[in-house]
């Protein structure tokens, strides 16, 4: 898995690519505590080119949205699709987070 970094008018765009299995959610986690250690409050996270996502993945980006809403700050997801988008949806997480199609429109609302 590949995180990238950017920094927003608004806030971070975090974009993740590859797969995201107990290992990498290990790697997800360490570099969201970075950010918010940093001062980092409004985040959007780009799943658009996540390939896979297991529990622990799961785990993690509600770990990172907690840990950001108790601080304050947004947390928005963008670019569902595939087989990251049905996990979402069957496990109910996509009913927790607010998820939008693109960078931009996420961008838009923090």
């Amino acid at each position: 898995m590949d995180i990238e970094i950017q920094r927003k008018d608004k806030g971070l765009l975090v974009s993740i690519k590859g797969r995201m299995d107990a290992i990498m959610a290990v790697e997800f986690d360490r570099a969201f505590d970075k950010l918010i250690q940093e001062g980092g409050k409004n985040f959007v996270l780009d799943m658009s080119g996540l390939e896979y996502v297991s529990s622990a993945g799961l785990r993690s980006v509600l770990g990172a949205y907690k840990k950001i809403k108790n601080a304050g700050g947004n947390f928005l997801l963008c670019g569902l699709g595939g087989v990251v988008k049905e996990v979402f949806e069957i496990s109910g997480f996509a009913s927790i987070f607010q998820v939008f199609d693109t960078p931009d429109t996420a961008l838009a609302q923090l």
